[in-house]
């Protein structure tokens, strides 16, 4: 089937690419489904686009890649709503906030999009009581430097 995507412009996919939310995303609980597109040939980045509105696409990656001591714990309670049996069916993403220059791009840890590949099913899952926050540089920041004061005469 077609699709019009926000980053990529018309392509081909199939049925196999689409997601099912049955929730929605947070503050977009009207798109149900998304399909999860390639968006580096390094499959680093990935597009989780809506099949309903072309305007609706988040930058995701897999945050293991960037914070290897990142941790999600899925409850009892996810597992069940996304029909989980086996952890070789997940797949755990996070949606990125671009940002120029792109060294200053920010993942959200504390909401990570939770995937069951298999069953072709996903829910954002919100770690309020993690410690992880919505904005985390994905590289390594220079720190500030403090111009030195220039002597009085």
């Amino acid at each position: 089937m077609k699709l019009r995507t926000k980053h990529l412009g018309e392509i081909e996919i199939q049925k196999d690419d689409i997601y099912t939310f049955s929730n929605g995303l947070p503050a977009f609980e009207q798109e149900t489904e998304f399909a999860l597109l390639p968006f580096s040939q390094d499959e680093l980045f990935y597009i989780l686009q809506s099949t309903k509105t072309e305007e609706v696409a988040f930058v995701l990656t897999n945050p293991f890649h960037f914070f290897h001591d990142y941790e999600v714990r899925l409850t009892d309670a996810l597992k069940s709503q996304l029909d989980i049996m086996k952890k070789e069916e997940v797949a755990i993403f996070s949606v990125l906030t671009l940002q120029e220059p792109f060294r200053k791009t920010t993942a959200n840890l504390q909401a990570p999009i939770i995937l069951n590949v298999t069953k072709k099913q996903g829910k954002q899952f919100v770690m309020s009581d993690s410690g992880y926050e919505t904005k985390h540089y994905l590289f390594p920041q220079e720190p500030a430097t403090i111009p030195e004061k220039k002597g009085e005469g």
